[in-house]
């Protein structure tokens, strides 16, 4: 979870021509899960996860999506600094996770676009309850990705990659050893 807090500030507003005055500081508490993925796509009927970029307001709709906090006002979300935008990309993007991939372990890709259906979806195929839907969508989507690994079966080895590996090793055990066989 990810607390911001907006100061209090004086700004240009450019819709009625005036300066205006923020009369307090607000405090929000924010989660990047699929759950908030989940109210995004249903309002903007696309995939959030894609390469396309987003517009200003889709991005600032997000933003209310991952918003925990009850009863904020819309126009709050105005008020949000270059800092407190900065935070939040950093929160997104963040792995909130301690796992990280090898190439050799990528495991098959498609070209599938993940949207929060697609996602509930492979939650249930690998029994991940329903609870983790509010953890940081990227330590989820981590979790998807070693279930589809540990449970992909491993590829069969020709005798000819057996023995290449196995005169590798000795090579190197040789060489470690300083002996000659």
């Amino acid at each position: 979870m990810l607390t911001i807090v907006i100061p209090k500030q004086d700004r240009w507003d450019e819709k009625n021509n005036k300066f205006v005055t923020s009369s307090k500081e607000y405090t929000l508490q924010l989660e990047h899960s699929l759950v908030s993925v989940s109210k995004w796509e249903s309002k903007m009927c696309k995939a959030f996860l894609t390469k396309n970029e987003k517009t200003e307001a889709e991005n600032m709709y997000y933003i209310q999506c991952m918003t925990l906090t009850q009863n904020i006002d819309p126009e709050v979300y105005d008020l949000l600094t270059n800092e407190n935008r900065r935070d939040i990309t950093n929160y997104i993007n963040a792995d909130m996770s301690a796992t990280h991939f090898s190439n050799s372990n990528t495991g098959r890709r498609n070209n599938e676009t993940p949207t929060s259906e697609l996602i509930y979806y492979w939650m249930v195929a690998r029994s991940i309850p329903f609870e983790c839907q509010k953890w940081h969508l990227n330590r989820l989507l981590n979790l998807i990705r070693i279930c589809n690994i540990k449970n992909t079966p491993q590829k069969k080895r020709s005798s000819g990659e057996i023995l290449n590996q196995n005169a590798a090793l000795n090579a190197a055990r040789k060489k470690q050893l300083n002996t000659r066989g």
